[in-house]
Parts: C-alpha cells; sequence; structure tokens
C-alpha cells in the first residue's frame, strides 16, 4: 500500500513520535500573540489563503489539519458581494457573517441558479440510467430473498451452538456436552415452530397480495423489493451511485514539510536558529495546498527556488507539484503550493478564442492556465515577444494564439511570415496585411523579397510614426505616445501593427552575405525601436543560437536578447532554455529543459511580470483557427479596415519587382549598367520603393535572383553590373518556374 506525504504513515522513520521541542521545526501557535500581515496579491486574487501570520515563538510542530471545504471542480458561486452594492464591511476575526454569504441580497440569485442547476443534473444523471437501476434492484432483490431464507434457516439451527459443543468435547467434559446438546434440542424445536408461523404468514400474506388490485401489488413491490436489495447487494457497492462527486484530498502534515526543507539543506532542526517556521496555518488552495515558509536568516528565496528539486524530493511528490512563489514582505519567506496531483499533465482546453468575438489589443490576450489553474493573460502592446522549443513541442501553436487575438482585432494590421512554409500560418492570408510563406517562389512573388521589401516598409512607418506623434497636439497625444483613439482613427495612419516570423532564424541565412546584413539589421532595428511605436514584433525559432557567422551571428544574438517577453517550451538542454528565457534564468531555477516529454503546449513565461509561471497554453488547432480567421476577415470588411494582400490589392512582388524595375532602366541599345547607375536611375523613377537603395543593396538583391555581377564598360572604365540580357533570362526562369 503506498504512502503519500501528506498523510501520516506509522511505518515511516519520519512520521516517528514528536522529538523534544528544541528538536523540532517551527509552527504557528494558534492560541499565542500572532501579528498580522498582509496577504500576498495571489492569495488577494484568489480569495482563497488565509492572512499571513508571522511569530517568533518556537513550539512543536503539529499536524494542521486543512479546510473541511473541499476544492471546488466547477466555477465556484460568487460569495462575495459586488463592490458596488455595498462597502467593504471591516474583518473581525473570528466572527462569521450573520446571513450566510451565499443568501445575502448580491448572491441570492447566483445561489438558487447553483442550487437548481445542481438539483437539474441530478435528475437527468439519475433519469438515463433509471433501466439500469431497475434491473439491478430486480437481481439483488433475488439474491437478498435467498440470504434471507439462508440467515432465518441458520437461526432455526441454532449455528453459535457449535463452538461450545466443540469446546466441550475438547476439554472432555461430557456433562457439559449433553447440557449443551439438549438445550439446542429444545431451542431448535422452539425455534421451528416460530419459523413455520413465519412461513404460513407469508403465505397468507402472497395469497392476499394476489388478490390485490395491480396498483397495489406495484405499492407493496416497490416497498418490499428496494429492501431486499439492499439486503442483497455485496456490501460498500451501492445500486444507485452519486450524480455529484467531491473529490478527496489530503491534509498538508507539516512534519513532512519540515522533512523537505532540511533535507534540501535550508535550515537545520538542532542548530540554533537554524529552524525553518512556518508564517500561516496550512490551508487549501484551488487544487493543492498553501503555507507560507520562513526561512532561516540569512536564507533568501533564491535558494529555495535552486532547492526546488530537493524540496519535491522530500515531499515525494512530482517536480511540476511543488510552486514556489515570493512574499512581498520578507525575502526570506516565501509561499510553497503543493499541487495533489500533477498539474501539468491536464491541459487547459480549447481557447476561448473560439467564441470568436471581437478583441481588444489594448487589452491582455487569454494564454492558457497556470500550475494552480488561474488564469494566463499577456499584454503584447509595447513588447516583443520570442517563443522558443524543440520540434513539435507546440511553439507554432503557442505563437499563433497571440496572432489569432490580434486577428479578431480589426483594427489590428498583421504581417505574417513563416520561415519553413509549413501549413500552419497559410490561413492569416485571410487577414494578413502581408505575408510570404517558406522560400519558394509563387504566383504572388518572391517570399524573400516580401520579406524584406515589408520590413523595409515598417522601419520607414515607425520612423515616421515617431515623427508624428511628436508633431501632434499634446490634447491629442498626451506623453507623445501612441494611445487607443490615435491607433483606430484613420486619419493618422497608425494602426498597432503585429509582425510575426515564424522560425525567424531561417532569414538570417539566406545564402547571400549581403541580404543577410540588410535582413538582420532591420530584425535588430524593430525589435529595439518598433515596440513603443506600436507595432508588436512577435517571433518564433526552434534554434535560439548559433545562426550564422560573424557581423550576422552578432545581429541575431542581439536580435534574440531584445525580446521583452520570452516564451520557452520543452527545449533540449538548460543553455538552450537560457536562451530562450534570457540570460541568468537557469540560475533562478526557470529551465524549460525539466519539462516532460508529455507536456505539449506547455512552457515557461518570463517577462510578462514579476513571476515567471509554468503555462499551459490553450490549444486553436487548425480547424479552429481557420473558424476564427473566417469571423476575423468579417471584423475587418465591416469596420473596413481589410487592406493589402487580403483585401487583394496588388502583392509587393507586384508593386515593388526589382528584376522587372531593373529591366526598365535599360534605355535604347544598352547592353548592361553599372549598379550605381541602376540604383540612380531606380530612386528616380520609382522613389516610393527605392528612395533609399545603394547599389550594395541592389547589385545584393538582384544577385539573389540570379543575375551575376559582371564588369561593365561605361565611359571609359570598367565598373561592377549587370547585363540587361542577365536580367531577361532571370525573368524568364522566375516565369517557367512559377508556370
Amino acid at each position: 500500500m503506498t504512502h503519500h506525504p501528506f498523510e501520516p504513515n506509522d511505518n515511516h522513520p519520519d512520521d516517528a513520535p514528536s522529538q523534544p521541542e528544541t528538536t523540532r521545526g517551527q509552527v504557528v501557535p494558534l492560541d499565542e500573540r500572532r501579528r498580522a500581515r498582509q496577504a500576498s496579491p495571489d492569495d488577494t486574487a484568489e480569495g482563497a489563503a488565509p492572512v499571513a501570520r508571522r511569530t517568533a515563538a518556537r513550539d512543536t510542530s503539529y499536524e494542521i489539519e486543512l479546510d473541511e471545504a473541499p476544492p471546488a471542480e466547477v466555477a465556484p458561486v460568487p460569495v462575495d458581494l459586488p463592490a458596488s452594492a455595498v462597502p467593504a464591511p471591516v474583518p473581525v476575526e473570528g466572527r462569521r457573517p450573520i446571513i450566510p454569504t451565499g443568501l445575502q441580497p448580491g448572491n441570492l440569485s447566483a445561489t438558487v441558479r447553483d442550487a437548481l442547476g445542481r438539483c437539474a443534473h441530478v435528475a437527468a444523471f439519475h433519469a438515463i440510467r433509471a433501466p439500469w437501476y431497475a434491473a439491478q434492484i430486480a437481481v439483488w432483490a433475488v439474491i437478498g430473498l435467498f440470504r434471507l431464507a439462508g440467515r432465518q434457516v441458520r437461526w432455526w439451527w441454532v449455528n453459535e451452538q457449535y463452538t461450545l459443543l466443540q469446546q466441550a468435547a475438547t476439554d472432555n467434559d461430557p456433562a457439559m456436552w449433553l447440557k449443551l446438546h439438549r438445550e439446542g434440542k429444545a431451542t431448535r424445536r422452539w425455534r421451528g415452530v416460530v419459523l413455520f408461523g413465519q412461513l404460513i404468514a407469508l403465505t397468507v400474506a402472497l395469497v392476499v397480495v394476489i388478490g390485490l388490485p395491480a396498483l397495489w401489488q406495484a405499492a407493496v413491490a416497490a416497498v418490499l423489493v428496494p429492501v431486499l436489495a439492499r439486503y442483497g447487494r455485496p456490501a460498500g457497492r451501492p445500486i444507485i451511485p452519486t450524480a455529484v462527486v467531491t473529490r478527496r484530498y489530503r491534509k498538508l502534515n507539516s512534519d513532512i514539510v519540515l522533512r523537505a526543507y532540511y533535507a534540501a539543506g535550508l535550515g537545520h532542526p538542532d542548530k540554533p536558529n537554524q529552524q525553518i517556521e512556518f508564517g500561516t496555518a496550512m490551508a487549501r488552495e484551488g487544487n493543492g495546498s498553501k503555507v507560507l515558509i520562513n526561512l532561516p536568516y540569512g536564507k533568501t528565496f533564491a535558494d529555495a527556488v535552486n532547492a526546488r528539486e530537493k524540496i519535491a524530493s522530500g515531499l515525494d511528490v512530482a517536480l511540476a507539484q511543488v510552486t514556489l512563489s515570493r512574499d512581498p514582505q520578507s525575502h526570506r519567506s516565501h509561499w510553497l503550493w503543493v499541487a495533489d496531483a500533477d498539474p501539468l499533465a491536464t491541459p487547459a482546453g480549447r481557447t476561448p478564442l473560439l467564441a470568436c468575438k471581437e478583441t481588444d489589443i489594448w487589452k491582455p490576450a487569454p494564454l492558457g492556465v497556470d500550475e494552480r489553474g488561474r488564469a494566463v493573460s499577456l499584454l503584447m502592446l509595447w513588447t516583443s515577444i520570442l517563443v522558443g522549443a524543440q520540434p513539435r513541442q507546440g511553439k507554432s501553436f503557442t505563437a499563433r494564439l497571440l496572432a489569432l487575438y490580434a486577428a479578431l482585432d480589426p483594427y489590428v494590421r498583421l504581417d505574417v511570415f513563416d520561415g519553413k512554409g509549413s501549413p500552419d500560418w497559410r490561413k492569416f492570408a485571410l487577414v494578413a496585411h502581408s505575408c510570404s510563406f517558406g522560400f519558394t517562389p509563387t504566383r504572388d512573388g518572391d517570399p524573400l523579397e516580401i520579406f524584406v521589401q515589408t520590413l523595409r516598409d515598417l522601419k520607414t512607418d515607425v520612423q515616421a510614426r515617431y515623427q508624428k506623434l511628436s508633431e501632434l497636439p499634446v490634447d491629442i497625444c498626451p506623453e507623445g505616445k501612441l494611445t487607443r483613439e490615435i491607433a483606430r482613427d484613420p486619419r493618422y495612419g497608425m494602426p498597432v501593427r503585429l509582425v510575426v516570423i515564424d522560425e525567424c532564424q531561417e532569414y538570417f541565412d539566406t545564402g547571400d552575405k549581403e541580404l543577410n546584413k540588410e535582413i538582420a539589421s532591420l530584425l535588430v532595428y524593430l525589435v529595439k525601436v518598433a515596440p513603443a511605436a506600436g507595432v508588436i514584433v512577435l517571433d518564433a525559432t526552434q534554434k535560439p543560437g548559433g545562426v550564422g557567422t560573424g557581423d550576422t551571428a552578432t545581429a541575431f544574438t542581439s536580435f534574440r536578447d531584445n525580446h521583452q517577453v520570452r516564451i520557452a517550451l520543452r527545449t533540449g538542454s538548460w543553455q538552450v532554455s537560457d536562451l530562450v528565457l534570457g540570460s541568468g534564468a537557469y540560475s533562478e531555477g526557470y529551465d524549460s529543459s525539466a519539462l516532460l516529454p508529455s507536456y505539449k503546449g506547455v512552457g515557461l513565461l518570463r517577462g510578462a511580470g514579476d513571476d515567471t509561471p509554468t503555462v499551459r497554453f490553450h490549444l486553436a488547432d487548425a480547424e479552429d483557427a481557420e473558424k476564427i480567421l473566417q469571423v476575423a476577415r468579417k471584423l475587418r470588411e465591416r469596420a473596413g479596415t481589410l487592406s493589402g494582400y487580403a483585401a487583394g490589392q496588388a502583392a509587393i512582388r507586384e508593386v515593388r519587382d526589382v528584376l522587372a524595375d531593373s529591366l526598365s532602366v535599360f534605355q535604347g541599345s544598352e547592353t548592361g549598367l553599372p549598379w550605381a547607375l541602376i540604383a540612380a536611375r531606380l530612386a528616380e523613377r520609382i522613389p516610393e520603393h527605392y528612395a533609399d537603395v545603394t547599389p550594395d543593396a541592389i547589385s545584393a538583391q538582384l544577385r539573389a535572383l540570379g543575375v551575376p555581377s559582371v564588369d561593365i564598360k561605361r565611359d571609359g572604365k570598367a565598373l561592377k553590373g549587370a547585363k540587361k540580357a542577365a536580367v531577361t533570362a532571370a525573368i524568364t526562369r522566375r516565369e517557367a518556374t512559377t508556370g
């Protein structure tokens, strides 16, 4: 029989009788003076844990029972009156409300709804199983009848006398044996008469019942059959089960907690001032138990985080069941929360975005739930977000959750790029202003060229935004920052933008060094500067390190490290986890490589707040995503914000065709032009796309498309440039490739 660490074990050496007071850990005595402490922010939100209390007193540790109320399996009925209904009462310790909270005016309707809903559930549960109940009752009633008959026969035969007769025979006492035998015969004669009378009475009753009307017969059967069935069923096996199951939970034993902390090296029961103390009584919170731990002076929260694995071992639970959170009042104290079962093994379920309601990017996006089942959300504005993980751990699904939230806000402009070209993102073409997938040219153009041009346009847009914001009046743009009103007003042309780049490392290694440098510089600029202008950058990668060489590798490192919010699903090692979560995450106890392979869609969220929760992300599969995006498109059509590719406008490949545009600058009989002249003519003729183009940039772009750089004779000099025939050949090859 297994033993859980929260249940006393008579055979366990650590559960032996209490040691002397000087060798035990410290527990808050409930009958001594305590000074109140402000509850942690988490407790205020949950309303489950008691007010934190500390004490300097030392006493023998006792087992403290948990709250009697089991954890709710469904959404609870509100138990607090709305703040607007009544003034906040002054809490008085030990006093319960005169009128139960659920029956107070502000909560009465919710209480009635909950009670009626429960009754309806119970009625429906048993109604659908009624035929099976009837069959079981009939079978057990027959068995009960035979059991009752057998009991009466044993009563008549005086079976209990057998032991006494056997004992008299063993003692070689014939007188006693004969006496018992005579008494047994007399008892059997009398009981036989009684049993015969019972049979006559039962026969008469049966004849009477047979002569009764059918309705009366049914009434008699309704009374007798359940009684016989109850007598006939096996002990401990109810015929009619309960419709609502209340989950059993364990008591958190203080001795087990002390054992775990001492085993982890966070204190010592025998050394002065090295005892572990409890700042509160142990209590239930959600599907687990919680207590405030006071470490010895000199120990810190970081020490507890680093010893989390040892604490879990001392508690004899899985690592995922142990959660440590800061106590804002003291750095040597922290909250220990231990789940009843592995909280990460249960998926968070489908995304609430499936309700397909319009969202607001200025409000947090729902991500999932943490270890305690609390909702986790993320405010995407003003941040750049990096998602990293091994393949097939849910990286793209997690990034897509955030993109779907932004898509349901019709005033957010999306630019979506996928370096691997998988189906995960292709449905975003329904709402995206610009998009490309993979690197294979299609009818819509060269994906790489679309990507690079979008980055250039984004940089230009960000620079223009800062200029516009600085020129707007203070009453319209306070503090020179983008506001919701400005972002949604088409007159200003500054909507919130979300740039999604999945497998972003692929764009740092295109095979063209010059193009790699340009892409790297643009991405570093955007991730550093763009969020403050209302341009959100969302990147996902399965290779957060070792991308490119030289300046490109340095730029990628700068790009990766400048993301404010990090999400790490399972990684291959703690070093990779540190690259995704940021330097120092491992030393603080955060390691995504410790997540089990079975935890799909589970990761660490760092940088979104003071805590770094382990999040079970909501699921939105391909069908869910398509459904949400179809609604998002309708919302944009209704709001008049559908633009770019999704609106059927000419793709960037057609608007800015480097090959076709370069071919157009050749004049008359010119067979070749230097790069400098090509750049100058493009800037002059098509300034909306080539105003800032340099000879090196146009050279890199054309060479990437198969146009070689050759010597061109111009004004008696040999200059590097392109042949007209080579540009034409490149266009022909592209058309043949795209069909």
